[in-house]
């Protein structure tokens, strides 16, 4: 009989980032008595829904071999859209519909001009990144909407039984994601577009349609994520969203997701936000500066895609 071998390569595919991830939090558990308590989980997990949202379009956008620097933009013009319509008498599902709609028109528009032109998806993205973010400058004139009625603030601030209403949001949306991926067509075309785009529309594909899909979802996405800050934060700001773009496809990346396309699963994702998230609650905890915090977050990205391309 043959003896089964140990392939490190395999175990590290499959269990390095459960690891890495396990270690940081023993890490930071010898470091602070606060933070291994029911309370900092919560908040970990509440401030990780924004960014987790983000993710989950993110990383069908990533699966594509694409990229989108937007989505701190989009967050910012969605924001402030949304914001506006409330305050002007807007019932909140309606405005909230209409940023998700425009979010999705940003994200179609992306996708549209990514497959019409051939412009790398990383220029296109930068120059919608730059337009959204003027348009919601010359939206407020670059000033903050603030005082929202508490029926809107629900999504940020609302609890269900003992959970925060962006937490289950923030879950739903992976559960709804993985579905999609795994258990519909579109996913499989996703992960065949990914692999091999001109295979993918040479064997009847529709690959410039999904492409734009995705980018839409993204922006769809992005959108929702904007409509819980604001009404966590009672505030929309023209300027926010800026490095939210670095934080959700730092959590992609981290997780595994491959850059170049069509290798991993919003599984992977999901641990790539709470490692990000246990990170910088970590950090914070620590009283680490925020200029610090940058350079750690990116050195963990560094890693992370030294370690993929290692053990791929």
């Amino acid at each position: 009989m043959r003896k089964a071998s140990f392939d490190i390569k395999s175990f590290l595919q499959r269990f390095g980032l459960i690891i890495s991830f396990t270690m940081l939090c023993l890490t930071l558990a010898t470091r602070s008595d606060r933070f291994l308590t029911l309370y900092n989980a919560h908040n970990v997990l509440r401030q990780s829904a924004i960014n987790g949202i983000i993710s989950v379009g993110m990383t069908f956008v990533i699966l594509t071999a694409g990229i989108d620097l937007s989505v701190g933009s989009v967050l910012a013009l969605t924001g402030v859209v949304v914001a506006d319509l409330v305050q002007k008498g807007w019932a909140p599902p309606l405005a909230i519909a209409a940023a998700l709609g425009l979010g999705a028109l940003v994200g179609t528009m992306s996708g549209l001009i990514i497959t019409k032109t051939r412009v790398p998806p990383f220029i296109v993205t930068l120059g919608m990144m730059t337009i959204a973010r003027g348009m919601a400058l010359t939206y407020t004139q670059g000033g903050p909407i603030t005082g929202l009625p508490d029926s809107f603030r629900f999504l940020g601030t609302g609890f269900a039984g003992p959970v925060a209403v962006p937490i289950i949001i923030a879950g739903l949306v992976f559960l709804l994601g993985h579905i999609l991926l795994i258990r519909t067509k579109i996913g499989e075309y996703i992960y065949a577009i990914g692999n091999n785009e001109v295979a993918a529309r040479l064997s009847g594909i529709p690959t410039d349609r999904y492409i734009t899909i995705v980018y839409a979802i993204c922006g769809l996405l992005t959108a929702l994520a904007s409509t819980i800050l604001v009404g966590r934060l009672n505030s929309a700001q023209p300027s926010a969203g800026y490095g939210f773009e670095f934080d959700a496809i730092a959590a992609v990346v981290v997780g595994g997701v491959s850059l170049s396309g069509g290798e991993g699963s919003l599984g992977d994702t999901l641990l790539g936000v709470l490692f990000i998230a246990v990170l910088n609650n970590g950090l914070n905890m620590l009283n680490v500066s925020s200029f610090y915090q940058g350079v750690v977050k990116g050195i963990v990205i560094a890693l992370g895609l030294l370690l993929h391309r290692a053990i791929r």
